[in-house]
């Protein structure tokens, strides 16, 4: 059963939309980061009290994160037709909408659905990253790499974020694959934030850190990939980190 949140916890964003005009500033708000506000089990109300609320903050910057891309455009174009009767039209500039992929068949099926729904920032969440994944590939179907017409403009990708996965079922990520999504932003000048490891870290990033292990059974646990290279399974993700051939990315849309 979903449940929703307390009147009071509605009310917050108001607060933080004054403070943050008092301020001149914009501030992020990570939405339901623990749910999918496109669920099909979420009633529509729900979400267009939610989107209502959005108009009404147009100085937050409304992070939506689905699994469920393809529910996105008909879901915000009923919660639009909505606002449309109230005193706070929708503005798409606020919204920050992004698809998780794990893969290159996900990518493929959602990148599309995902640039041809409304939004003022379209991102990715590549987490857990379970396998390579070639971004130009939708070049070839959408004509312009990370970007494809929408109503007569250009939707593109803003933002990449990729991790790793934990828990007591976790797979290991190659650095290869965290590697090539690194280069093809930076080479479409889109931001990159690597997020974490995740359970594994593999032997070259261990190695160039001067690591050493402390594994869930106190012995070095190893997964070797195809190519040879092995990565090795920690006791707290934490351990890991996310540092990236020396280096932390943190790039966010400004």
């Amino acid at each position: 059963m979903r449940h929703r949140t307390s009147e009071a916890n509605w009310r917050q964003p108001l607060k933080w939309d004054r403070e943050a005009g008092a301020a001149g500033i914009r501030k992020r708000v990570f939405c339901a980061s623990l749910a999918d506000v496109f669920d099909n089990a979420v009633p529509d109300q729900w979400r267009r009290d939610l989107f209502e609320l959005i108009a009404r903050t147009q100085n937050l910057d409304w992070l939506l994160l689905t699994k469920r891309i393809g529910n996105a455009r008909r879901m915000m174009v009923d919660a639009l037709e909505q606002t449309i009767r109230s005193d706070a039209p929708l503005s798409w500039r606020n919204v920050w909408l992004g698809a998780t992929v794990v893969n290159q068949e996900e990518a493929d099926r959602d990148i599309p659905k995902l640039l041809s729904t409304p939004a003022g920032v379209r991102f990715l969440s590549i987490e857990p990253m379970l396998g390579p994944i070639d971004l130009t590939a939708i070049r070839r179907t959408e004509a312009a790499g990370f970007m494809r017409p929408l109503d007569g403009r250009w939707a593109t990708i803003n933002w990449v974020i990729v991790g790793g996965e934990s828990g007591p079922h976790a797979r290991p990520m190659h650095p290869r694959w965290v590697r090539s999504i690194r280069n093809q932003c930076a080479a479409a000048d889109v931001p990159f934030l690597f997020k974490q490891w995740g359970q594994y870290l593999p032997e070259d990033q261990a190695e160039a850190r001067n690591f050493g292990f402390e594994t869930a059974d106190g012995r070095e646990a190893h997964i070797t990939f195809p190519d040879g290279l092995a990565a090795v399974r920690l006791r707290h993700k934490a351990d890991a980190g996310r540092v990236l051939d020396g280096m932390t990315h943190d790039e966010v849309p400004r």
